[in-house]
């Protein structure tokens, strides 16, 4: 599982681990979690980057969260990957 280092708009650090990649609608996604094995906090992040970075050498990402997204992308990341259902916070 390929493991990479996002910086929030803070400039604090984040190692998640990708599980999944897909592409929806013209738009790239990634499913992403903060540990390898067991149950895990999961968050599914949009490819923004030709929206936010003119010169394209580092990758911008933008956690998706709104309701309709969700509902679309959900069953197919749970269709990508084996064992995995989400359950969302309140």
């Amino acid at each position: 599982m390929e493991k990479v280092t996002f910086t929030d708009n803070s400039g604090e650090r984040l190692e998640m681990y990708v599980l999944e990649k897909a592409r929806l609608s013209g738009c790239d996604y990634l499913l992403v979690v903060d540990q390898p094995e067991g149950d895990a906090q999961a968050l599914i992040l949009k490819d923004v980057t030709a929206q936010v970075a003119a010169d394209g050498k580092e990758a911008s990402y933008q956690i998706v969260s709104d309701e309709k997204q969700l509902d679309a992308l959900t069953p197919l990341f749970e269709s990508l990957v084996e064992d995995i259902s989400f359950v969302t916070e309140d």
